[in-house]
C-alpha cells in the first residue's frame, strides 16, 4: 500500500494493493495491522454509505467533544470530490483544505483526524461512498461549515450543486467555536 502524506499534517491518501484479474479484483480496504503502521491507531465504531447523484454536494460537517470523529473515506463506484478543511486552532495549516479525487475505479482512500471538516461533491452520474467513523453520529454535537464560504476558496467542481437544506443553514468559517486544537 502505498501512503501520501499531504502539506496538512496528520491527513494523508492512501493507495491500497489492488490485485485486478479475469474474474474482477479484490483489495484490502483496511486492516488494523497495517493502517496502524502508518499512524492510524484509533478504533472504528461505525460505517456509514450514502449514494448520491451527479452534482449533488455534502459538506462540510463534523462532529465535536466526545464525539468528534476521524474518518476513513472511499467511494465504492462513481467518482468524487473529497475535502477536508483543518479547524484545528493553531493549526499553520488552519483554514486551509486539501482535496483528493476518489473514485470506484482508483481505490484511493483519504484519512480524514478528528479536528477536519469534510465534504465532497459527486463527479460522475451517482457515486456510493463509505466511510469509516472513530465515533458514533451524534445529533447535538454535529456541526457544519458552509460550503461556500468565500474565505476558504474551495473549488467543488460541480455546476449548480444539489445541497440540503440542512447544508445551506450551516455557519460561515469565520463562526465557528473553538472546539479543536492543534497539538
Amino acid at each position: 500500500m502505498k501512503v501520501e502524506k499531504t502539506f496538512i499534517p496528520g491527513l494523508f491518501v492512501i493507495e491500497p494493493d489492488f490485485f485486478p484479474d479475469s474474474r474482477g479484483f479484490f483489495f484490502e480496504s483496511f486492516s488494523r495491522e497495517k493502517y496502524s503502521e502508518i499512524g492510524i491507531t484509533a478504533e472504528f465504531v461505525q460505517d456509514n454509505i450514502s449514494k448520491s447523484a451527479k452534482n449533488t454536494l455534502r459538506g462540510l460537517h463534523y462532529q465535536a467533544g466526545g464525539f468528534a470523529q476521524g474518518k476513513l473515506c472511499q467511494v465504492i463506484t462513481g467518482k468524487v470530490l473529497d475535502v477536508a478543511v483543518d479547524i484545528r486552532f493553531g493549526s499553520p495549516t488552519f483554514g486551509r483544505h486539501f482535496s483528493v479525487e476518489l473514485s470506484g475505479d482508483n481505490h484511493r482512500q483519504i484519512w480524514i483526524p478528528p479536528g477536519f471538516a469534510h465534504g465532497f461533491s459527486v463527479l460522475s452520474e451517482e457515486a456510493i461512498f463509505s466511510y469509516k467513523c472513530t465515533a458514533r453520529y451524534d445529533k447535538q454535537s454535529e456541526r457544519g461549515i458552509i460550503y461556500n464560504d468565500e474565505s476558504l476558496g474551495i473549488d467543488w467542481k460541480v455546476e449548480a450543486p444539489i445541497v440540503s437544506e440542512k447544508d445551506l443553514k450551516a455557519k460561515s468559517f469565520s463562526e465557528i467555536e473553538k472546539e479543536f486544537f492543534f497539538v
